[in-house]
């Protein structure tokens, strides 16, 4: 197939609604959720779009380290390859920015990917979740999420989630709160929803033993699943939190990549994963570490760093070939308003329906056009 021949890149950011603590107001007072799109261009004018969702509230990377590595570092190694060779891709993004940990900044890297895939569905004329293999789901339930240290607050965003048609919660714990708040939200959570999927997330809050002090209380407060008690790098105290079982203890903060998930399963750390293909540098890793994991028969959950357009559409993809069937966390339709690909991503009730048309289905109006420049082209 055809080459890639030029490389665009271009900042947008989307207005926040609501609540949320990973995103402050900027000094005009407003909330937004910044995003680094990328276009890949072949030889025949073909095109595939890419985006990386940086918060450095979330990870390390920033949307000055994503323009800068894409534009110095990336863009050049791009020109004259492939993009069906996805993992020679890979290979040469990791050659060019090489690992700390694990991959060297994977949201950065989670852009070319998503625009590779982009651009080869639309040479081939087949969507993503074609190319990643047969599957049958067209869409996927989505869960409300519920997180606010003031339980009046705590209200009104249940009471919005059951008006959008929300049946699914997750509720973020774990420091600055309290663990007498956190059970007191669960409780509150499982009153409203009795029959929902109760998915609590402490994004690495507790200390181990907060974490084992609490976790029974969890469960027995209706919590389903426990997600990211504590940092990745407390190897130990995942194990004792997989010993004592009281909850399935899933991954996220440091799964960004097959290397580490392999590592984390035989050290017996986990029960599962919350997967963001966003943050383990695109689809092919993620892919990748979900069949790791149904190999090993751990859970496969769904989730996403509040996932605008292109990013959203990804996991709409990855998940639905997954045969995920849990509520996925992809908070993005909660949380940002004015989106770039208008009702394409828009959820139906609690349902979001997987993009059909070619690559990631998605197409972006003219501000997208209007974001980017060139940093790279033959």
């Amino acid at each position: 197939m055809s080459q890639i021949v030029k490389v665009e890149i271009g900042r947008f950011d989307y207005d926040v609604v609501g609540e949320f603590k990973f995103f402050k107001p900027g000094p005009d007072g407003h909330i937004r959720r910044p995003s680094v799109l990328i276009r890949l261009t072949d030889e025949n004018g073909v095109k595939g779009w890419g985006q990386a969702v940086p918060t450095h509230t979330w990870t390390y990377e920033t949307v000055e380290t994503v323009e800068t590595t894409l534009a110095g570092y990336l863009a050049e190694v791009l020109l004259g390859t492939h993009p069906e060779n996805i993992d020679d891709i890979h290979t040469r993004m990791n050659q060019a920015i090489r690992p700390a940990f694990s991959v060297g900044q994977p949201l950065c890297k989670a852009a070319v990917d998503l625009a590779c895939y982009d651009l080869v569905g639309k040479q081939t004329d087949r969507s993503v979740s074609e190319i990643l293999g047969p599957n049958e789901t067209t869409s996927l339930t989505l869960s409300w999420t519920v997180a606010s240290p003031d339980m009046r607050v705590v209200e009104e965003q249940l009471e919005n989630g059951r008006a959008q048609g929300y049946r699914n919660f997750n509720i973020k714990v774990g420091a600055p709160q309290t663990p007498k708040y956190d059970l007191a939200l669960a409780r509150r959570v499982r009153e409203f929803a009795p029959e929902g999927f109760l998915w609590a997330d402490a994004n690495t809050g507790y200390t181990t033993d907060t974490a084992l002090e609490i976790m029974p209380k969890l469960a027995d407060a209706g919590v389903d699943v426990l997600e990211s008690p504590l940092p990745p790098t407390h190897i130990s105290g995942y194990q004792a939190l997989k010993r004592l079982g009281a909850l399935p203890i899933l991954m996220d903060e440091g799964i960004l990549s097959p290397v580490e998930v392999a590592e984390f399963i035989a050290l017996n750390m986990l029960d599962g994963i919350a997967m963001k293909p966003a943050r383990n540098a695109g689809i092919r890793p993620s892919e990748q570490i979900i069949r790791l994991l149904k190999e090993r028969n751990l859970m496969v959950l769904g989730s996403g760093l509040t996932d605008p357009d292109l990013s959203l559409a990804a996991s709409a993809h990855l998940f639905a070939w997954a045969g995920i069937n849990y509520p996925c966390a992809l908070n993005g339709p909660q949380f940002l308003v004015d989106g770039l690909s208008g009702e394409t991503l828009v959820p139906d009730r609690d349902q979001l329906h997987v993009p059909t048309g070619p690559g990631l289905g998605v197409e972006l109006d003219s501000r997208a056009e209007a974001a980017l420049s060139v940093v790279a082209e033959r």
